[in-house]
């Protein structure tokens, strides 16, 4: 099942996405439908003619750092033992559309990173990694957007991660029922219409299962937190000669099973 989450006449909705069509259901909260089955109202709309939002407004946002070896490799840093975790700021969130922008004065080198982002349905505390994906209501696609520059300068990366838009997710999020293996999936990101990432969810150094199962020993899992599960190889910084986002540019994330996620750029 794809929800969507949208805007139309003013008022937020959430639907399923059906092809051309959008089956309204009866809430507005993602949430509420972790926990009981979708009613739908009867009405419809077509989404061409809605704004789409993020899929929700996540209550927190844990991401992996260099959980693809190539990935790790490309920017000449070791590969990790155990999952490498950071924090993105809920504030950074933006829907598929919106536009992703930065002040020339903070940052010069922003990058694209195309990941699987999986969304938890349930509160979980000290999961077996057997156990891991009964808690994971659906994912989504996400946009890690990194300021290169920020990471090597602030030695960690709250700035160069967190930073207002730089977190786009979207544009539907897909329910387990739809994707019962997340390790069998292609992400594939394009600047500018030019292919940068073409990666399978199966090379991931850590799975998903035992990123969840390694989170929820140091935090407690709630519905509606997002993971974030790192990036194929092919960002900007390794481009020969590295290339990063400006005005102008626009990033387009896709994976088949849920859809494309674009977003244009400006600075500021």
């Amino acid at each position: 099942m794809k929800l969507l989450r949208y805007e139309i006449d003013g008022e937020v909705h959430i639907g399923i996405l059906n092809g051309e069509t959008i089956q309204r259901l009866r809430t507005s909260d993602m949430r509420e439908l972790m926990s009981g089955a979708p009613q739908t109202t009867g009405d419809t709309d077509e989404p061409g003619t809605v704004k789409i939002l993020p899929p929700l407004l996540p209550g927190k946002i844990l991401a992996i750092g260099r959980n693809y070896a190539e990935h790790a490799r490309e920017l000449d840093n070791e590969v990790p033992q155990e999952p490498l975790v950071f924090a993105v700021m809920p504030s950074a969130v933006i829907g598929h559309g919106d536009t992703i922008e930065w002040e020339r004065a903070i940052t010069q080198q922003v990058d694209w990173e195309g990941e699987l982002a999986v969304v938890i349905g349930a509160t979980a505390r000290k999961l077996s990694e057997a156990d891991a994906l009964d808690v994971v209501f659906g994912y989504t696609i996400a946009n890690d957007v990194s300021a290169r520059d920020l990471q090597t300068r602030d030695k960690q990366w709250t700035r160069a991660k967190g930073m207002d838009t730089f977190c786009p997710l979207g544009p539907c999020v897909v329910t387990t029922d739809d994707i019962s293996d997340p390790q069998a999936l292609q992400i594939v990101t394009m600047v500018d219409g030019v292919e940068k990432q073409n990666g399978r969810t199966a090379d991931m150094i850590f799975s998903v299962r035992r990123l969840i199962a390694h989170l929820s020993r140091a935090f407690t899992l709630n519905p509606g937190d997002i993971i974030l599960t790192g990036t194929p190889s092919g960002v900007g910084k390794a481009q020969k000669p590295p290339q990063f986002l400006t005005t102008g540019s626009e990033v387009s994330i896709s994976i088949a099973e849920i859809g494309k996620l674009t977003n244009p750029c400006r600075v500021l």
